[in-house]
């Protein structure tokens, strides 16, 4: 993870250009922000640029954004130094929160760089920080089958939608020769099938389900849903 992170951290390519980074965040907020509860307590981990957290936040009563990368982590705290309800903290501060206090956790696009016992670590920690009827949101989980060709043509698709398409075709070629394409071949990124996946978050004490669609542009990958108790629909 902390090779990972220092990318994020750093000038990098995976943004095509301004259009691009804009639409990106754009759709993970609205998308985001449909999960969030009027008035609750929600935790976005590894949150990234977060550019439009004002939208879920102004739902939420208070909206947590846990980013890594300390670059990254020092625009958000400017960005929205003036909005009372965002309160943005590192990974270490994580255990300053109470448990069962948190209505909502999204972590999104966020799995596929962490070892697995990683990633059982925050599942723990999320199962203890969930109040009762709260709800975990992992999204961008990339199933085995999808590659990167995958990937890129469904950024095709969204430059095309959202008109970057011709820069996004560029961008792509930049990525191949990029520290992202160095790093995605040396250390791989995590991939589990819908089993798997559910299996992982049953162990972890989740009731667990696939989202109708993925947080974000690419359809290829999956969003799960996991509670502490079954729903009671």
């Amino acid at each position: 993870m902390k090779d990972w992170i220092a990318f994020w951290d750093s000038p990098h390519s995976i943004y095509v250009n301004a259009r691009h980074r804009e639409a990106h965040y754009l759709k993970i907020a609205e998308d985001i922000t449909r999960y969030v509860p009027v008035e609750g307590y929600v935790l976005d981990y590894g949150c990234g640029d977060a550019l439009h957290a004002d939208m879920p936040a102004a739902l939420a009563h208070r909206l947590i954004l846990c980013e890594a990368a300390p670059g990254v982590r020092a625009k958000l705290l400017e960005r929205f130094a003036d909005n009372p309800k965002i309160l943005v903290i590192a990974p270490e501060q994580i255990d300053q929160l109470e448990d069962r206090s948190l209505d909502l956790i999204v972590m999104h696009s966020v799995a596929q760089y962490l070892t697995p016992e990683e990633f059982g670590d925050l599942l723990m920690l999320f199962r203890a920080l969930l109040k009762p009827d709260g709800l975990l949101v992992l999204g961008d989980i990339i199933p085995k089958h999808v590659s990167a060709l995958t990937d890129a043509l469904s950024l095709l698709r969204f430059a095309r939608e959202e008109g970057f398409f011709f820069a996004a075709l560029l961008g792509l070629l930049r990525t191949t020769f990029s520290r992202y394409r160095q790093l995605r071949s040396q250390l791989g990124l995590a991939r589990y099938d819908r089993d798997e996946m559910l299996n992982i978050l049953t162990r972890a004490g989740f009731w667990a389900t696939t989202a109708e669609r993925n947080i974000g542009h690419n359809q290829a990958r999956v969003t799960y849903l996991g509670r502490l108790s079954p729903r009671k629909d």
